[in-house]
């Protein structure tokens, strides 16, 4: 079943859809790809930053919780975020609206990666955003977390990683748990910034932190209950991952 058409008269679509779109979904998932602290160009054909992040969005498409679950991914005008322009944020709120044109007010996560995870983090105040997965997210010790109230931030991050700091993650979720979000971080053994060592541990665990802000399937590991499962303590991947996977 074929979704309703686009507004084909904008010049930028910021939504990349799956074809042949099936409709009705119970979800999406919304992809974000990183990008630079600072660019005006638009993003290169081949995109890098991009291409890291197909093996997440084909992970969550092989898992059969997320059967009836429209992936899609979010298209960049330009390749920075651009100061106060915080142009990314612009792009996931215009993807977020052309998905309700498309598909309905259907219940959406992010996942995002470094700028991508600022700009899902930033987006998720829309009202059909249920939480984020935020894969070592650029969390500036001034990024505000007010907005996430009643909605569940899950993030992954390794501590060495050079290009964005672990420790401002923990410390936003920390603020978006002060804000009334349900947060959980897990600390990565291996990946650094561009997630490739251990990548199918990350594509897992992102996969299952999607799953449960959806409410198909429960937070990772063994943990079941409120007090232990949403904490600003950050969790190792190893203490929720069954060593024989």
């Amino acid at each position: 079943m074929s979704g309703r058409p686009l507004d084909s008269t904008r010049e930028h679509r910021a939504l990349e859809l799956p074809q042949p779109l099936f409709l009705p979904a119970a979800g999406a998932v919304l992809v974000l790809h990183g990008g630079r602290a600072d660019s005006l160009t638009p993003p290169t054909l081949l995109n890098l930053p991009g291409l890291r992040m197909r093996p997440f969005a084909r992970a969550m498409n092989r898992d059969p919780l997320f059967a009836d679950v429209l992936i899609a991914s979010v298209r960049y005008r330009l390749r920075g975020w651009n100061g106060n322009r915080a142009d990314p944020v612009q792009d996931a709120r215009d993807a977020l609206d052309e998905l309700a044109h498309a598909a309905g007010p259907l219940p959406v996560v992010l996942v995002g990666h470094s700028m991508g995870a600022r700009a899902a983090l930033r987006a998720a105040d829309h009202p059909q955003v249920q939480g984020v997965v935020a894969l070592a997210p650029w969390c500036p010790r001034d990024e505000p977390a007010e907005h996430l109230a009643d909605r569940t931030i899950m993030a992954l991050h390794d501590g060495a990683d050079r290009i964005t700091s672990a420790t401002d993650t923990w410390n936003y979720l920390v603020r978006a748990h002060a804000a009334g979000a349900r947060v959980r971080g897990i600390r990565m053994p291996h990946g650094h910034h561009a997630m490739l060592r251990d990548a199918r541990l990350w594509h897992r665990l992102a996969t299952s932190c999607a799953a449960t802000i959806l409410g198909l399937g429960a937070p990772p590991g063994r943990a079941q209950h409120d007090e232990t499962t949403w904490s600003t303590n950050p969790v190792d991947a190893a203490d929720i991952t069954p060593h024989n996977r």
